[in-house]
């Protein structure tokens, strides 16, 4: 935390006044909260980041001529500790990741409560991120769906060896189930790795089994084959 005797100090920036004026009326009630100035637009808001360095930026999201995504990116380009919440109504798919990109920290929606407000500045003055429930459950399924459009890259010979990483076998193992030399097994394992962006076989696994390529029960009696024969 960065604002002076430890307060944080917070830019307000929205382009209607008449909201720019209810979230000073909230954040003046706060003794932690120090409210450094506000702006109307995200060029404002640049400018005022610039001159402040404040450890909040309350930002809009659709405003001219600079919008808060455009500003979000130059705000953490001048300023990276300077933390961003978006505070907007909108909620696409596309603005939300976006924003998200361009360097947020959070996104809120205009329908959060007082404390919900307060909370979510506390946490980005600390640097933990605070998402509305509906923003929360849109990148909690974009996320999975991220997982599946890396899982369609492989191959079908691909995910018959990704199955039986995860059911425990060994590269020479996989080779005798599937006809094929040891190291076509070693390229297919290379690939992927490289395209489920994983470290190791036992990552591979891992993944193979959140995305229920296998039954939990079944990678477990092989787990149990493996240790009793080891244990023989």
């Amino acid at each position: 935390m960065t604002g002076t005797a430890d307060k944080i100090t917070v830019l307000i920036v929205d382009d209607h006044l008449v909201v720019r004026q209810g979230i000073r009326f909230l954040l003046e009630q706060m003794e932690d909260i120090d409210i450094i100035g506000e702006a109307s637009n995200g060029q404002q808001a640049v400018d005022m980041t610039q001159q402040h360095l404040p450890d909040v930026v309350l930002l809009d999201l659709i405003m001219t001529p600079m919008d808060g995504i455009e500003a979000t990116r130059e705000i953490r380009k001048l300023s990276p500790k300077t933390q961003v919440i978006i505070l907007t109504s909108h909620h696409k798919d596309d603005q939300i990741f976006n924003a998200i990109k361009a360097g947020a920290l959070s996104y809120l929606l205009k329908d959060v409560s007082s404390n919900e407000l307060m909370a979510a500045i506390r946490a980005a003055a600390n640097g933990e991120t605070v998402l509305s429930s509906r923003v929360a459950q849109r990148v909690l399924q974009e996320m999975q769906k991220s997982e599946i459009s890396l899982l369609d890259q492989l191959t079908a010979r691909e995910l018959d060896v990704l199955t039986r990483i995860a059911h425990g076998r060994s590269n020479r193992e996989i080779a005798i189930d599937l006809s094929i030399k040891d190291q076509t097994v070693k390229t297919h394992v290379s690939n992927i790795l490289s395209k489920l962006h994983l470290a190791d076989r036992t990552q591979a696994a891992i993944y193979a089994l959140k995305q229920k390529l296998i039954p939990l029960d079944e990678a477990m009696n092989e787990g149990n084959k493996e240790s009793n024969k080891h244990a023989r």
